[in-house]
């Protein structure tokens, strides 16, 4: 174990080496199920799309209310996404860790395809053990396949006390929609 120390003895915050990753699979800080080590690069892990998208069923949404969302299955001979459309995706794996907090971006040759997975939320915060939900939109019609590589994972080490995340998403075994109404500035002076 040979990570690089800040001035005045303190250690920095840095990303982990694919070699690494692997090494706190093995040892269980880092979960990622399946897990396959042909995924691992230098410094992320490769993530692949999972079966199931949630479509917006209305126009408009409502920060205070719950989304009016369906259930759609990604079958084997894939899915054509539009433009103009906002759908709720999932990871094919479980990913997370108790020790170190991650990043989830898209990969390069998908971006380049004119589709983005995440608009704000990359982070996993150290303690979030779930199968991701991704944010996606595309920039002209593509299909998309159960399984195809759609995103990289990075994993940090942090600096600081560990507090490990608590939130309304920890125990998230499968895509899910906003559960913004439940922030507390919505519901302070809620009756019933």
């Amino acid at each position: 174990m040979s990570i690089m120390n800040a001035p005045h003895g303190r250690e920095m915050s840095m990303i982990l080496t694919g070699s690494r990753i692997a090494t706190e699979v093995e040892g269980g800080a880092i979960t990622i199920q399946p897990y396959s080590v042909e995924n691992l690069e230098p410094n992320s892990y490769r993530v692949t799309l999972g079966p199931r998208f949630l479509d917006c069923t209305t126009e408009s949404l409502d920060a205070r209310s719950e989304p009016l969302m369906s259930v759609s299955a990604l079958e084997d001979e894939g899915r054509v996404l539009e433009p103009g459309r906002f759908y709720l995706g999932e990871t094919s794996e479980v990913l997370g860790s108790t020790r170190f907090a991650a990043t989830l971006y898209a990969t390069r040759s998908l971006a380049s395809m004119g589709m983005w997975i995440h608009f704000s939320a990359p982070l996993g915060h150290t303690g979030a053990v779930i199968r991701w939900t991704l944010e996606i939109r595309v920039a002209h019609r593509l299909v998309v396949y159960p399984g195809m590589t759609i995103a990289k994972i990075a994993f940090w080490r942090t600096y600081g006390t560990i507090v490990p995340y608590d939130g309304r998403y920890q125990s998230s075994a499968t895509v899910r929609p906003s559960a913004m109404r439940a922030d507390r500035h919505f519901t302070l002076g809620r009756t019933g």
